[in-house]
């Protein structure tokens, strides 16, 4: 009788420990392994490793799990047999049935999954010899089931499981409402192209590079903008720009009669498609803070500047010079007042 009751327990406890183990290795997440796996810890590494690569593993403790459940209830059952006889074995087979259900498949599942982490990192190095030690039968396996379910990578993450990680957070008290928006917006830049956050043209503040100082005077002392763009002959035939400091200190000198032209520097032109990330990253790159973007047919659609793409990060920044909060706002009710008056604009 101490002989059944030992394989008994034996079976049922060594189907918890797969079980468990199992529902441990699938809950953890991956991101969260990784975070672990900072801590250079041997045992995050290890389960870093197995989380990685998981099919194997898996199947390895599938395989013991059936061992035990299946090998182990024959050979309980033989034991059964000579001990309580053919008229009880019946019973100690429901029995058996019900307490492997319960003490080796539901309750050792449900522990593994909520204390996944703790057990998840026990039992990573065990597995992993484990794994060792029946690779050869996993492989065969491996090569059996390859042709029926095919072999997928699934990403780690998405956008939206991020976006929707962020909301949870912030829910949960985790994360700032600032903070939870920020990554929200940031998301946006991929979305949004440079004609989607820049100034158009109609409202773009420029001067004639073949005019001189004292002729542009006024233009330059009420401009709201620190760098203003010069033109040629027409707004589509953009030389340059010009900051206005300079052009303010060459006018205190004395410097009335010196033309635009000789303060122009060079101008970034992009085309109006281009993806606010890769442009944020074009104004790193180079360290400039205004571009002219132009539409498919190479004339010039408005200005984009560092601010503009910033501002789909941070919200509307204003400060003490704007006088418009919204110029593409602005921008939109003119082009609508020109189309309905057939392109005459109305009088104030």
């Amino acid at each position: 009788m101490l002989q059944l009751l030992i394989a008994t327990l034996i079976v049922i406890l060594g189907s918890a420990l797969c079980s468990g183990t199992e529902a441990a290795l699938l809950s953890v997440s991956l991101l969260k392994v990784r975070q672990l796996a900072q801590s250079q810890k041997p045992a995050a590494l290890t389960l870093l490793a197995i989380r990685q690569k998981i099919n194997r593993p898996i199947a390895t403790i599938v395989i013991l799990n059936n061992i035990f459940n299946i090998l182990g209830s024959v050979f309980i059952g033989g034991i059964a047999a000579s001990v309580l006889g053919q008229a009880w074995l019946g019973v100690f087979s429901g029995v058996l049935t019900f307490a492997i259900i319960l003490g080796g498949e539901i309750i050792p599942k449900t522990l593994g999954e909520r204390y996944s982490e703790p057990f998840a990192l026990l039992m990573a190095q065990p597995v992993q010899w484990l794994t060792w030690l029946f690779k050869p039968l996993v492989i065969l396996l491996e090569k059996i089931t390859t042709p029926l379910v095919g072999i997928t990578v699934k990403p780690t993450t998405n956008e939206a499981e991020i976006k929707l990680l962020a909301r949870i957070g912030y829910q949960e008290g985790i994360i700032e409402d600032d903070e939870a928006d920020m990554i929200q917006r940031v998301f946006q830049l991929n979305d949004l192209t440079a004609a989607d956050v820049m100034t158009p043209r109609i409202l773009i503040t420029y001067l004639r590079g073949e005019l001189t100082l004292s002729e542009c005077q006024q233009e330059i002392i009420t401009s709201q903008h620190t760098r203003i763009l010069v033109i040629d002959d027409s707004i589509d035939n953009i030389t340059g720009l010009v900051l206005k400091d300079e052009l303010l200190t060459a006018m205190i000198e004395g410097k009335q009669q010196q033309p635009i032209a000789s303060l122009n520097r060079p101008v970034r032109f992009v085309p109006e498609t281009i993806r606010a990330d890769k442009l944020l990253k074009v104004f790193q790159e180079t360290r400039e803070h205004l571009a002219v973007v132009l539409d498919e047919y190479g004339g010039v659609a408005g200005v984009v500047t560092l601010e503009d793409v910033l501002e789909v990060l941070t919200g509307e920044i204003v400060d003490e010079t704007d006088r418009s909060v919204d110029l593409q706002v602005i921008a939109r009710q003119r082009r609508q007042r020109l189309l309905r008056n057939g392109g005459v604009e109305e009088s104030p």
